[in-house]
């Protein structure tokens, strides 16, 4: 198969990364027998230094054409006093509208080899393997009216119905391949958008009647994540909770470096890790690029199709992960690993696991 993918490395870490998940791909290819098509495209602070926009045309033209898209992270601290729409942050979210890619999956698995390196006890995460699908184009981030003015600041959190539905039907599709459970969060007891939300959701729940419905308010869910996450499968939410909620699963996987996402529309696809850009250790090559490593494996399975090459990518990560040979959040046994060392351990580890299956 021929994957043509677009690499838009970003700001800070995310070139780090994306590098050593472009070499995953590279070993991915060879050890599969697929072709790779890469093209490389600025996004964020580094395409406002070049081009003057977070989300140059030609950046969207190359995504549009491409079958994914992967992202490394985007921010630079020199924008932060920057208007909304001249920050880097601007070309993220402009992608995802471009590409329709409505909803975003974070998956959080506790791998046994990282139990130590959360700061929650290991029995509370031991076992954790969930999924939070987080609408991703509407809500508090798009809502218009927004803005700055007359001494006061205003964003608008709407959706529609035709908002909620497709990402709660993916939401329900994804726990029929898994053990079987929603759990809708939201904040119905206050907004009126969130008790819209939970009622669109309990209409299609019927839908599929070989799945469990549970709604949670998101206060109480945020809780739940710490006090027990295993009771989780799938998670659904809005775009705002998602993303807030999401950065949790970085205690529970023991480092927010660890966690990948996907992106998905009914055609493209942007992946990424969850990870912002770091600015004060990049260029040091000490990032985990687990999370885009993962990234890739999602890629592989939800755009591809390639089933056995995403197990066999996941595979790898937990051989690294078991070696020992990570960086320094993980908290190593020895002389933390650089970037490109995990990167190139993924690989070999990727080629001894395919001649294994053989």
């Amino acid at each position: 198969m021929n994957l043509k993918i677009l690499l838009l490395p970003g700001d800070g870490i995310g070139v780090e990364v994306t590098n050593a998940a472009a070499d995953v791909l590279k070993a991915v290819a060879k050890t599969f027998g697929h072709t790779l098509d890469l093209s490389e495209g600025l996004l964020g602070g580094i395409a406002i230094h070049k081009t003057g926009v977070p989300l140059p045309e030609e950046t969207k033209n190359l995504a549009m054409q491409a079958d994914a898209t992967l992202m490394g992270a985007v921010g630079l601290p020199e924008f932060d006093t920057a208007p909304p729409s001249q920050r880097p942050e601007a070309g993220l979210l402009g992608l995802r509208k471009a590409l329709d890619v409505f909803a975003n999956l974070r998956p959080v698995v506790t791998y046994p080899e990282l139990i130590e390196s959360s700061p929650l006890k290991n029995h509370v995460v031991s076992g954790t393997d969930m999924i939070i699908v987080r609408e991703l184009t509407g809500g508090l981030y798009y809502g218009q009216p927004r803005g700055i003015g007359n001494n006061r600041g205003f964003n608008t959190m709407s959706y529609t119905r035709a908002e909620v539905e497709r990402v709660t039907h993916m939401a329900f599709k994804l726990a029929r391949n898994r053990r079987k459970k929603v759990t809708s969060v939201d904040k119905s007891n206050v907004l009126e958008v969130s008790q819209f939300w939970r009622q669109v959701v309990s209409e299609i729940g019927p839908q599929y009647p070989d799945v469990q419905l549970e709604h949670m308010l998101v206060d109480n869910a945020a809780m739940q994540m710490v006090l027990r996450p295993t009771q989780f499968d799938v998670m659904l939410t809005e775009n705002t909770f998602g993303d807030i909620l999401s950065d949790i699963g970085g205690i529970l996987a023991g480092s927010i470096g660890m966690l990948p996402s996907a992106s998905l529309g009914a055609t493209k696809g942007l992946y990424e890790p969850v990870h912002g850009s770091a600015p004060d250790i990049a260029g040091q090559n000490k990032a985990n690029p687990l999370g885009a490593i993962g990234s890739v494996a999602a890629m592989l399975e939800y755009t591809f199709g390639l089933v056995k090459e995403a197990q066999a990518l996941n595979a790898a990560i937990g051989k690294v992960l078991a070696s020992g040979r990570v960086t320094a959040d993980l908290r190593p046994k020895g002389t933390p690993a650089t970037t490109q060392e995990v990167g190139e351990a993924v690989g070999q580890a990727l080629a001894l696991t395919r001649v294994e299956a053989i």
